[in-house]
């Protein structure tokens, strides 16, 4: 079953509650006390970014053929063979930034205390990311891709079907 995030840019009110869940998820003491005196400094990896008037979250679409994989030339982004997204490892991780050019939605940032690549990881060790999770409106779902579409194919026959 391959799990992704989607989005209902409708249902987004540009809280950033998103982005402050990921950075804390991805600290060490995940606490949003503790979190921000951290080093290196925790980052997130969704942003909320304005477009026509519309705020949306942009996080990595682990892309079916991922320019950042191809490019890596150390071999830190790979697909993770068990759930199909394209990971980093920072073990492997030179810190070249070829990943962040080639990437078409801009999501892969640098940690730059480290000089690490920085990427959407799905959150592995939880049910669901944290964005997910942490979304008050529920604009973001995490769910399985097949599922969605099907969902959203019903969701709009029954909307033609009315009106």
């Amino acid at each position: 079953m391959m799990k992704r995030i989607f989005v209902q840019p409708d249902l987004c009110t540009a809280c950033k509650t998103c982005e402050i869940q990921c950075a804390i998820e991805h600290s060490q003491a995940k606490n949003i006390f503790a979190s921000p005196s951290e080093k290196p400094h925790p980052m997130n990896r969704v942003y909320v970014e304005a477009a026509d008037g519309r705020k949306i979250p942009i996080f990595c679409r682990h892309c079916e053929d991922a320019p950042c994989v191809s490019a890596c030339i150390s071999g830190a982004m790979f697909r993770d063979p068990t759930t199909d997204a394209v990971m980093c490892d920072w073990s492997r991780c030179i810190g070249c930034g070829t990943c962040v050019m080639v990437c078409p939605y801009g999501v892969i940032g640098r940690q730059l205390e480290l000089g690490k690549a920085v990427k959407c990881d799905l959150c592995p060790e939880r049910e669901s990311p944290a964005c997910v999770a942490s979304c008050p409106t529920k604009a973001l779902v995490y769910e399985d891709v097949e599922r969605f579409s099907k969902d959203k194919r019903a969701a709009f026959a029954a909307a033609l079907a009315g009106g």
